[in-house]
């Protein structure tokens, strides 16, 4: 186990993040399944939840442990069909789409909330996406307070509001951020 991710006992810290590997999906599926009955989110339920989580994008993904369990996960990926946040963010820095990352595929378990994860998680992605030279957005559903609350919290700036068709009759209002300076 490396040093830099144990404390003096040689124990993780608890919470902790790491990288995400394929044995973490089923648990990252599990804890997906609990935040989408309590929340909503995601707002369609993948056919393959496994799937939507390694999504063919990604650059990194890392899991958030608590007492030993996956209890949260986060996602770093290309621009992709349906992401608004690139462009908003390209248009008003003057600079190339290409020079962006999503953060995507955020969310912490119900009964590991209240322990800061979601900022572990968030601070993971945006440190990986500034070592690649890249700038962090994302969207998110406008109706997810509790995730707006975080980025704006946390100093994201939020580019714009906009309508997205999500499919047949379902229009969601979406808001896009850029990590702060």
């Amino acid at each position: 186990m490396n040093s830099e991710n144990t404390n003096a006992s040689g124990a993780r810290p608890n919470p902790y993040v790491r990288p995400r590997d394929a044995r973490d999906l089923d648990a990252c599926v599990r804890a997906l399944a609990a935040v989408h009955e309590r929340d909503g989110y995601p707002v369609n339920w993948p056919d393959r939840p496994g799937d939507w989580l390694a999504q063919p994008s990604l650059l990194a993904a890392w899991v958030a442990e608590l007492d030993g369990r996956v209890a949260g996960h986060v996602g770093l990926s290309l621009s992709g069909t349906g992401d608004v946040a690139p462009g908003l963010w390209s248009a008003r820095a003057g600079a190339d789409p290409e020079a962006a990352a999503v953060v995507s595929r955020l969310f912490v378990a119900p009964w590991a909330r209240g322990h800061g994860l979601g900022r572990l998680l968030l601070d993971r992605a945006v440190g990986e996406a500034r070592e690649r030279g890249l700038h962090p957005v994302l969207d998110v559903v406008a109706s997810d307070t509790a995730a707006t609350a975080l980025y704006e919290r946390l100093g994201w700036q939020l580019l714009a509001e906009a309508e997205q068709e999500w499919g047949p009759r379902q229009t969601v209002t979406v808001r896009s951020y850029a990590a702060g300076v």
